[in-house]
């Protein structure tokens, strides 16, 4: 559970430094390059050790795929409650198949 946990905290950092200065788009790139480089910092923070602690636990793919379906999921919150994006059912249903596809990397045949 550690291991989640982490990812998330990670993918919450993740997600403001990439997408974050969309909404202010009045800054100029520089200073917003600069910005998302220093909330990526503490992106690393989480993500390493989630990644390290993780490791054995989950397998390599397992681990990337905890992490993408994270991070689908705080994107989606994200883009809905910080940059007041609209999210449409076509969204859902490529979000459900990603988490489809994380199914079938997590079952034992």
């Amino acid at each position: 559970m550690t291991t989640v946990v982490l990812l998330t905290i990670s993918n919450i950092f993740m997600t403001f430094a990439w997408y974050g200065h969309l909404k202010h788009k009045d800054k100029t790139l520089w200073v917003v390059i600069l910005a998302s480089w220093g909330i990526a910092f503490f992106e690393y923070i989480f993500q390493v050790p989630a990644n390290r602690m993780g490791h054995g636990q989950f397998s390599a793919a397992e681990l990337k795929t905890i992490q993408e379906v994270i991070t689908l999921v705080i994107f989606a919150l994200f883009s809905v409650f910080y940059l007041k994006e609209e999210f449409t059912w076509n969204y859902l249903v490529g979000f459900a198949l990603i988490v489809l596809a994380a199914f079938f990397i997590f079952k034992k045949w």
